[in-house]
């Protein structure tokens, strides 16, 4: 009953969605194209075996990456569809697998509609990155028994609560589940608190330890930084939000007292604002270069622009010290851990929920600092470039916490063999 009374109250909204995706498009375009793939009205792709991974956006994309490239491999046989809700999380699949999967905007949660998806994918499996959790899209691959796997879970404090006010509902869904592979034994706890039997979760890691960084992306990044000024202080402010912006450039400035020819690589989540970051770039006694107007930054270029998609780890790769946004905003974070990959530090702001123990873990290490305040940023940043040993071996603990923890991917593999039948 309570299922039937979620999925009516989502018909009456139904409206709301498209609404939302035509107002966001004014920005990003790309929201009012490809609607019909959210209500399953697509062209049935070729019929062979197929599993089915679903990645929120740009994040869950590039976390599920490992897994992606892993099970490419071990079933050459079977068609790899990944779904996203967003446009920058499709164009993330395009980067990343090319047309090596298949690719589709997750199907909005009505039951017409995941009925709709699952009789034109047949997918064998279906594998959710993190905490998404859709009651119909459960209920209809359980009844069509299709196991479902919760790879990389997590449940943020806050997440949580809020699960908790509709556990009664949680619960049902959570019956669906086959696998829960959780980040921490706090997650796996959490999980169980909702309703999960407990015979079904297993806290096996982060499958964002197993990340593989792009050589040639590195490669580019050395010669990068070969043209910045090998000397020179160089950080970077990654995945920056609104506000952010403003808090690294006046901790920047504050840098640039003590070493005149720093230089502050920034680089927004969303393209939509990159524009209006480069307008606040240019305030007085500021000299700002843009990358995607192939503008190359000299000594006296005091904020490199990286207004540009898919060069992360590259710009990382050029860079000493590593700012992750998301964490001065509600946001809850981003990714610590492809710079602690690369051997940089890590400084970040204290709303972090998204990525908590990974950030705590570096912490702990001595590899990431967890600021309470915007000005503590620029006392960090001087310190550490005061001091380079430290900074160097800050970097190495980083490196190191990252090669300790890998091998959750595998243990999701194993459970993905063991459900899904062989082919070919």
């Amino acid at each position: 009953m309570t299922r039937y009374l979620y999925s009516a109250l989502l018909y009456l909204l139904a409206p709301l969605p498209f609404i939302k995706l035509w107002w966001r498009g004014r920005k990003l375009p790309a929201y009012r194209r490809r609607w019909g793939e959210r209500l399953a009205l697509f062209q049935r792709p070729p019929d062979k075996p197929r599993i089915w991974l679903h990645a929120v956006s740009v994040g869950e994309t590039i976390a599920a990456a490992p897994l992606v490239n892993t099970l490419l491999e071990r079933f050459p046989n079977h068609a790899l569809l990944v779904t996203t809700t967003t446009p920058t999380g499709s164009e993330q699949v395009q980067r990343l697998f090319g047309n090596r999967v298949e690719h589709l905007y997750f199907p909005y949660d009505l039951p017409g509609v995941v009925r709709r998806f699952l009789d034109k994918t047949r997918p064998a499996l279906l594998i959710v990155m993190e905490t998404e959790l859709w009651p119909n899209c459960f209920h209809h691959c359980r009844r069509r028994r299709i196991p479902i796997i919760i790879a990389n879970a997590r449940l943020s404090p806050s997440t949580f609560d809020g699960y908790r006010k509709i556990g009664w509902f949680i619960k049902q869904t959570l019956r669906d589940v086959s696998h829960i592979a959780a980040q921490s034994q706090a997650d796996h706890q959490r999980f169980i608190q909702l309703g999960a039997s407990p015979d079904k979760v297993r806290n096996i890691g982060n499958i964002k330890y197993d990340l593989t960084l792009d050589q040639g992306q590195i490669d580019a990044g050395r010669a990068l930084r070969k043209t910045l000024g090998e000397t020179r202080p160089v950080w970077i402010a990654a995945s920056t939000h609104e506000g952010e912006e403003t808090i690294c450039i006046d901790a920047h400035k504050r840098l640039r007292k003590i070493f005149g020819n720093a230089l502050l690589i920034l680089v927004p989540r969303h393209p939509e604002r990159f524009d209006a970051v480069a307008e606040r770039c240019s305030a007085p006694g500021l000299t700002c270069k843009r990358r995607s107007r192939d503008e190359r930054p000299d000594n006296d270029t005091a904020i490199y622009l990286a207004d540009t998609m898919g060069e992360l780890i590259l710009l990382y790769a050029a860079s000493d010290i590593a700012f992750v946004g998301g964490s001065f905003t509600p946001t809850g974070g981003h990714n610590p851990l492809e710079p602690a990959a690369l051997g940089l530090p890590v400084v970040t702001g204290p709303t972090i929920h998204n990525f908590e123990a990974p950030y705590q873990a570096l912490a702990d290490k001595g590899a990431a600092r967890i600021l309470e305040e915007p000005p503590k940023l620029a006392d960090t940043l001087i310190d550490w470039m005061q001091n380079d040993n430290e900074r160097h071996l800050r970097g190495q603990k980083a490196m190191q916490l990252v090669e300790e923890n890998r091998g959750a991917v595998e243990k999701i593999v194993d459970w993905v063999i063991a459900e899904t039948p062989p082919y070919g």
